[in-house]
């Protein structure tokens, strides 16, 4: 197939999942377009099959925000016409999927171009139940020719927020197991702690540091902090403040984030919301044990007590004592680190996962998968 890939191609997790999508699609013999702003961070362009088409914005002194969705459309329609794909395969909501259907029109009266749209978290739970963006959200997802979700909670949220009444395949984040792996030969011999995350907010990034000071109480362990964003200022202050600076690395952005997991012991993960937990499943993969909180999808990931842990929103005391016990037990570590790894082979591999997005692709196109939306269509769209 012909596949055209839209993300944000920064270090949030929809991008990652989306370009590491893109890079798998390719190695099974599919022809994949990038369309985005920007190269995706963890693109490599010079895998055969993979292309990248970078969509401009022109900053007329008359447009206050450049009308980057409009110009978005306009580009998905060139190339999917210019290159013949069969479909676009949008991820996170707004805008993507509207501009995906806005190019879908504009072909319409010469060829049909369905798009899917995968939902990825915040797109539902915070951007999309913003009153500036409730309706258009809504309106979108149940335009698409098809719809994803990345784990069970997801798809219950937006049933639940939105009231979509259109087919919402639960297909859950993949890790390449032959990327991500142990290697003991690697790990620190100082007790090592690691969190990758883009910094925000929801991602209780000063948790992380809390957690540290505690455990530090009974294990000398330091802390590695992968990414940046809004919340790095205030993470470094409160290193200073607890007097754990010395044993804290920032070590910003990182394009090769599993040569940093397998140097850890475990990964924390205290967000107030996951919808998955993509960081947890690729520190699983390295036999890194995930200490997370327990919200959203992560428990369609992690078993608690046995692959990893999981313990209540801001309970920085059973965190860190959860965090204390596997540095200072190594049976139980070395007993969950095994666990975590077969769990990602077994449930989460791209072995496991990619063929489904292909199954839904072959669904979509036959016309298999939202035969109950199309009907809705027809008033705005005559070629449906």
């Amino acid at each position: 197939m012909k596949i055209g890939i839209t993300c944000y191609p920064t270090y949030g997790g929809s991008g990652i999942v989306a370009t590491e999508l893109g890079l798998e699609l390719a190695n099974r013999g599919h022809e994949v377009h990038f369309i985005t702003y920007a190269n995706p961070i963890r693109l490599d362009a010079n895998i055969p099959r993979i292309h990248y088409h970078e969509v401009e914005v022109s900053n007329y002194p008359l447009f206050q925000y450049p009308p980057y969705c409009l110009a978005l459309a306009s580009r998905m329609a060139d190339v999917a016409e210019t290159y013949q794909l069969d479909l676009l395969h949008v991820h996170y909501a707004i805008p993507h999927s509207i501009a995906a259907m806005l190019a879908r029109q504009m072909l319409a009266p010469r060829r049909r171009l369905p798009y899917i749209t995968t939902l990825h978290g915040t797109d539902i739970t915070l951007v999309g139940v913003d009153p500036s963006y409730f309706a258009i959200t809504k309106f979108s997802i149940e335009q698409s020719d098809g719809i994803t979700a990345i784990s069970n909670d997801l798809r219950s949220d937006t049933v639940k927020t939105f009231g979509v009444r259109n087919e919402i395949r639960v297909i859950h984040n993949f890790v390449n197991c032959d990327t991500y792996s142990p290697a003991p030969e690697e790990k620190s011999v100082q007790p090592t702690l690691i969190h990758l995350s883009n910094f925000r907010p929801v991602k209780r990034v000063l948790d992380c540091v809390r957690i540290l000071a505690e455990v530090r109480k009974t294990v000398d362990a330091r802390l590695l902090m992968a990414g940046d964003g809004p919340e790095r200022g205030p993470a470094e202050h409160l290193a200073a403040q607890l007097a754990v600076r010395n044993s804290v690395e920032f070590l910003g952005k990182q394009n090769h984030v599993e040569r940093l997991i397998r140097k850890a012991h475990v990964l924390l993960m205290p967000s107030e919301m996951e919808s998955f937990g993509l960081a947890a499943l690729e520190a699983m993969a390295c036999g890194v044990v995930p200490v997370a909180t327990r919200v959203g999808g992560v428990p369609e990931l992690i078993t608690d007590g046995v692959d990893g842990c999981l313990e209540s929103v801001s309970d920085i005391e059973r965190l860190a004592a959860r965090t204390a016990e596997l540095l200072m037990d190594s049976a139980l570590h070395a007993s969950m680190a095994t666990a975590a790894r077969k769990a990602a082979v077994d449930r989460f591999s791209t072995e496991s996962l990619i063929p489904q997005y292909e199954r839904y692709y072959e669904d979509v196109l036959s016309g298999a998968v939202g035969a109950s939306a199309v009907g809705d269509r027809r008033s705005i769209d005559p070629s449906l």
